[in-house]
This record gives structure tokens, sequence and C-alpha cells, in this order.
């Protein structure tokens, strides 16, 4: 694969992938030849619907589910609000209490969603702690679904791979929990798939959330899985696209872009996997060695193979980022790090780590083209970069 910026060191696939040729290729004729709008009844209409529905089959047997428990959305964000959203209308237009259970440690697509049903709806918002390395303990959330609402539908949600910190959760051990008490889960899988078979009936899950640009697939496309069972009331009208589950013209070159793309990740992921942890495993122990008051965040071993995430004491992440950036390495942090920005991360807040440390997190996530040379080159540039950046703030005071 060739890129543009070929002198950058790209640590930042946890954000954005980019774009597989291939999957490209595959997508090109739905913009310029088979254009068609797919509820159209004309022969390019018929092109693009038959499109979508071998999309829609292909992701379905990679998740192991019915091709019609595949609703096609904007991306992960969406499919978050969705996930939450359809489940709280539809107890709201049947008069039923709807209990909302969650963790610290979500995506903001479902930490604000969550709030504002809370707000707007009258959910019954129920938020668990995570320790250290993220995760919930399977008891507090036995605690918390004891004495639903009789008549009520519950929906858990957790995140499979957190997009920060990089820990795996063991989300069929949480979605059993939920069932024991009739409970619905839902977990936000966006960072999981260019790395774990996500099958549904495995996990246990009842909805699933994907997002096309995390596994080298385009912008602007993604998929929910929604199970049968689950009480489901659009949340966006207007058409009777997916079933009537998510109006508006299909969007059929990222229909055709995020198979795509989840097709070659499903044949890349033994090999991809063990080469990217041995990569992140040499990047952390030299990290940890070379730079004085950092510690990794997350579990380090149960962990996405290409994700590092380190916490330095004293550092501002903004500062450091742009002290990487003029050496070439395009890294990222939890954080809201726009200059101007500089608020603490909540995450690393939620994990224990104090004010002295909270605003200084760093994400360097790797992809299929990271090489030893670069990670090479990072080992020399981080731990002098974190040095002249602590200089700098020393002097600031």
């Amino acid at each position: 694969m060739t890129h543009h910026n070929s002198d950058v060191i790209y640590l930042d696939h946890s954000a954005t992938t980019p774009l597989d040729p291939r999957v490209l290729a595959a997508m090109l004729p739905y913009f310029t030849e088979d254009y068609g709008n797919s509820m159209a009844l004309h022969r390019l209409g018929r092109s693009a619907e038959r499109a979508i529905d071998t999309a829609r089959d292909s992701i379905a047997r990679e998740l192991n589910c019915e091709p019609h428990n595949i609703v096609f959305t904007s991306g992960g964000s969406e499919s978050d609000n969705l996930a939450l959203r359809g489940p709280a209308q539809f107890a709201r237009t049947h008069d039923r209490p709807f209990t909302l259970i969650t963790s610290t440690l979500e995506h903001h697509a479902i930490s604000a969603t969550a709030r504002q049903l809370g707000n707007t709806l009258g959910a019954a918002l129920r938020i668990l702690s995570a320790d250290r390395y993220g995760r919930v303990d399977p008891d507090d959330l036995r605690a918390t679904l004891h004495n639903l609402p009789e008549n009520g539908i519950a929906l858990v949600t957790l995140i499979h791979t957190h997009n920060e910190i990089g820990t795996r959760n063991p989300i069929a051990d949480y979605a059993a929990i939920a069932h024991e008490y009739g409970a619905l889960f839902h977990s936000d899988t966006v960072q999981s798939p260019a790395y774990d078979k996500l099958d549904v009936q495995a996990l246990g899950v009842d909805m699933l959330s994907l997002s096309s640009h995390k596994f080298y697939g385009p912008k602007g496309s993604g998929a929910l899985y929604i199970a049968d069972r689950v009480p489901y009331m659009s949340a966006q009208t207007g058409a009777k696209h997916e079933d009537y589950r998510r109006a508006g013209t299909h969007n059929t070159p990222g229909i055709v872009g995020t198979a795509k793309a989840l097709e070659l990740v499903a044949e890349t992921r033994s090999e991809i996997g063990p080469r990217l942890t041995i990569l992140r495993e040499k990047l952390v122990a030299a990290v940890l060695d070379r730079v004085p008051d950092a510690a990794l965040t997350g579990d380090p071993v149960d962990r996405l193979p290409g994700h590092v995430s380190f916490v330095f004491r004293d550092v501002n992440s903004s500062t450091l980022l742009m002290h990487l950036d003029q050496h070439g390495i395009a890294a990222s942090s939890g954080s809201a790090c726009k200059v101007g920005n500089e608020q603490p991360s909540a995450i690393l807040a939620a994990l224990g780590y104090g004010p002295e440390w909270t605003r200084g997190g760093l994400r360097l996530t790797m992809g299929q083209h990271t090489t030893a040379a670069q990670i090479d080159r990072v080992i020399d540039v981080l731990p002098d970069a974190v040095a002249t950046v602590r200089r700098l703030r020393t002097l600031s005071f």
C-alpha cells in the first residue's frame, strides 16, 4: 500500500486507518457507474440494491448472524446512538420503565447519549466504576442488575476493546450476566474487527456497533447488529430503509467498502496480530525503561495487539504531541488535546490517576504497515521529547 506523507510515522490507527486500495477499487463503480438509488426500480437501482444485499450477506457471515440483523449506519457513533435510543424509545412509547447500565470508561457516543436519555426520556442511568485496567467487576454488574423495575426494559452497554487504553473486556461474561437478569446487552466493538473475530453468538450480545474506517474501510459508514429479540423503535424516521430501523438513502459505495474491508481484515488477523504484539512489547519495554515517571495504562497483556498507551507525570499531552509531530510521528492523546483546550483525561481520572498525571496521556496505535524501523525511531525520539516538554513546563512556572 502506498501513501502520501510516506515520511510520517503514523501511529494513530485507533483514530482512523488508511483506506485499503482494494476497498477503494470495490467502491469506485458505485460512485461512477452503478450510481442508482437502491430504492429505485430501474436497472441502476436494482444494481445498487444487489450490491447492498451482497454486502449485508458478507457482514452477516463474518458476525455469524442473519442478514436482516444488520443495519447500515454512518459509523460507530450513530450505531451506538441507535443501540441506546431504539430500546429507550420503544420503552417510552409503550410506557415501560427503561434502565441503562454503563461504565465510566465508555466512548462519548455512549456516555453522552446515556446522559441525554436520562434527561429527556427519563431513563434510569446506572454507571459502573472500573478497575485500574479499565474493567468492570462482574459482581458490581450483578449487584446493579438486582431489583430492576417490573415490566421494564434494561440495557447494559460495555465497550469491547477500549479506544484510549487498549484493554480487552470479557464481553461474553458480561452479556451472560445481563441475560441472567433479563437485560439486553450491547457492546461498542469499533476498535476490534482488525484483530478480533466478532461472533455475535459466541459473544452473546444483543447489539454490536461497527465503524468501517477503523479497519481500513471508508469514513462515514458503519453497521449495527440488532438481534431479533431487541425491542426497538427507530430514532431516525423518514422512509422504510433498513426495515424502518434507519431512514435515509443508502450509502452504496460506503456499504460495499465496509463489507470488503471486513473481509480483508478477517484474512490477515492471524498474521498481523502477533507481529504487532511483538512491536508493542518492544515499545512498551523501551519507554518504561528510558522515561522516568511513566506508566502503561490498560491491561499490560490482554489488550489490542498494536495499542500502546502511556501516562507521563507532569507532562502536557498537547505539547508532547506537537514535539512528536515535528519529528514526523503522528500520535494522539485520550484527552481533548487541541491547543487552548488543556482538559485532563476523564478516562485517566476514572482509572484513579491524579491531576499531575491526567494531562499526560499518550496513545501510540500501530497498523498493518507499521514497521520495526518505525518503532525504533519512536524509541529514539520519545524519551527526549518527554524530557523537553517537562523542562518547558518547569520554565513556565
